[in-house]
């Protein structure tokens, strides 16, 4: 999204250049997360530019994809969104649905289990302290035997 918004900038004319500014978060955000004056000055950037709109719901119809439970429905989805993502002729956006397409199978086991970077960071920081309590164990069974016990 940031690369298309830096080079529409640069092609934009000189007289929408203005519009252009302060904008990237504007574009990275939610938009139920924007305020009245955000949402507004997003409608006339989208407006203006369709290369920024194209993306721009691409992005947002993305966000389904971590909503699927099926991992043949979510496939499905993904199929036809990296479809339309190669097919807008967006350079940094054919790139980045290609570095999707690579990590499709991490993406569908998301359905399956989908546990989010939150949890793990948890249990490892809840590892350490372990480990720091007991300032090492020389026996990794022991070790490994605690960890266990922690988590149950």
């Amino acid at each position: 999204m940031d690369k298309v918004r830096v080079s529409e900038t640069k092609r934009a004319q000189e007289k929408y250049k203005d519009l252009y500014k302060g904008t990237r978060y504007i574009l990275l955000s939610n938009s139920e997360n924007l305020k009245d004056w955000q949402q507004e000055k997003l409608s006339e950037l989208l407006a203006l530019n369709k290369r920024l709109f194209t993306v721009y719901v691409l992005k947002d119809d993305l966000k389904r994809l971590w909503r699927y439970r099926s991992p043949y429905y979510a496939e499905k989805f993904f199929w036809g969104w990296y479809r339309r993502a190669i097919y807008s002729k967006i350079e940094p956006l054919k790139k980045f649905a290609r570095m999707l397409k690579r990590r499709l199978r991490g993406i569908l086991a998301h359905c399956r289990y989908p546990i989010h970077t939150s949890v793990l960071e948890g249990i490892n920081n809840k590892i350490k302290v372990i480990k720091r309590v007991a300032y090492g164990y020389r026996d990794m069974q022991y070790f490994f035997l605690k960890i266990r016990g922690a988590f149950r």
